[in-house]
């Protein structure tokens, strides 16, 4: 059954179809870029979104959240020229994830929408972007996306680590569905239709991360 009220967050394809509803929760799938999609009638409030992201406990020194970021890291910066200049978006209360660039480094600068608000930001070009564990709680992934992308230099470089979607018979139990922020999930599928509308090159390096490329002009 079609979805005809709504169009994909990801891709802007109308209409979507009826994936999966459970409980009170409806999922619709996109037939282009095969994101699914929680209906924008569950999500959160934003002031109930930031109540669960305060209770997070992403410590920059923990050994185990360093080695889970460094996933993302390690590949990129293999990628960047020294002391590049980037930005963390969405770096949530604790910017693990700059820490670890900047020893390495490089300059990071922080943007979230609910701990770090500084739309500065979102003007300047930058050598790298970095969106970890992000993704999924985009209410317009495509104009986010479409932002990023404008934010990179010519030669710049996305990283995006969200954990993607693969099985089917088994997304009414994934954790990752049951996190009530989380409202889009991606296949690599997705993430390569991103790529190719928006004229970037799309590495893979390991599970659940992307690369995306910003040719030079």
């Amino acid at each position: 059954m079609m979805h005809t009220e709504l169009s994909c967050q990801v891709c802007r394809h109308s209409p979507v179809r009826h994936f999966m509803t459970i409980g009170q929760q409806r999922y619709d799938r996109c037939d282009r870029c095969q994101a699914t999609l929680l209906d924008p009638g569950c999500y959160l409030s934003p002031a109930g979104e930031r109540e669960i992201y305060e209770l997070h406990e992403n410590q920059i020194n923990d050994p185990g959240y360093r080695r889970f970021l460094a996933r993302l890291t390690e590949p990129l910066l293999e990628q960047l020229p020294p002391r590049a200049e980037g930005l963390d978006f969405g770096c949530g209360p604790g910017p693990a994830l700059a820490n670890l660039m900047q020893e390495a480094g490089m300059s990071v600068a922080l943007y979230d929408p609910f701990f770090f608000p500084d739309p500065s930001l979102l003007r300047k070009d930058w050598d790298f972007v970095t969106c970890t564990e992000v993704a999924e709680h985009l209410h317009d992934a495509y104009a986010v996306f479409q932002q990023l992308v404008q934010m990179l230099r010519p030669g710049g470089w996305l990283g995006v680590m969200t954990c993607f979607q693969t099985d089917d018979s088994r997304f009414a139990g994934w954790h990752y569905r049951r996190d009530p922020t989380h409202v889009v999930f991606y296949r690599e599928s997705t993430i390569a239709w991103l790529a190719c509308h928006f004229g970037l090159t799309l590495t893979i390096p390991g599970k659940d991360v992307a690369l995306l490329h910003k040719p030079l002009l």
